[in-house]
């Protein structure tokens, strides 16, 4: 099982340029790790991209879920990054891992992973939240996506 998380709500980078979490984001990233959480999602290991906002998000999927999980920052879910990359990655592993990172990064790796046609978009990916992958030796198919709830 592989779950793909878009950081919750951050400050502006004119309000802090480290960018964390806002209030609502850290509300949206603790009602999205709950929803996970009721799910059942156990992760093995819990991937970001290392900047503060991915970790901060994670750090919330990571306590409700599985807190003795490791959590690391990983190379390849920066917005910028190529989404093969992490495809590359996660080809063969049996493990339940959480991914955190940024648009457009997401959408391009979960078209990649449904196998959509790479033009540029990729797939729809809900803003501050998740889509839960299964994957087999035929390919992923998506299995249940979490909306970003209406933080306060």
């Amino acid at each position: 099982m592989l779950l793909l998380v878009h950081h919750a709500e951050a400050e502006p980078p004119d309000v802090d340029p480290r960018r964390p979490l806002s209030a609502r984001g850290r509300a949206q990233a603790e009602l999205v790790a709950l929803d996970v959480a009721a799910r059942g999602l156990k992760p093995d290991v819990v991937w970001h991209s290392g900047k503060l906002r991915a970790r901060q998000t994670a750090e919330a999927c990571w306590r409700a879920s599985n807190p003795f999980a490791p959590m690391t920052a990983v190379r390849g879910l920066l917005p910028g990054d190529p989404p093969e990359w992490m495809r590359d990655m996660l080809a063969g592993d049996p493990r339940t891992i959480v991914v955190v990172g940024h648009m457009p990064h997401l959408p391009a790796l979960l078209g990649l992973l449904l196998g959509q046609p790479r033009d540029g978009a990729g797939a729809t990916f809900p803003l501050h939240g998740a889509v839960a992958l299964e994957g087999d030796e035929a390919g992923w198919t998506e299995r249940w996506r979490v909306s970003s709830p209406a933080a306060p």
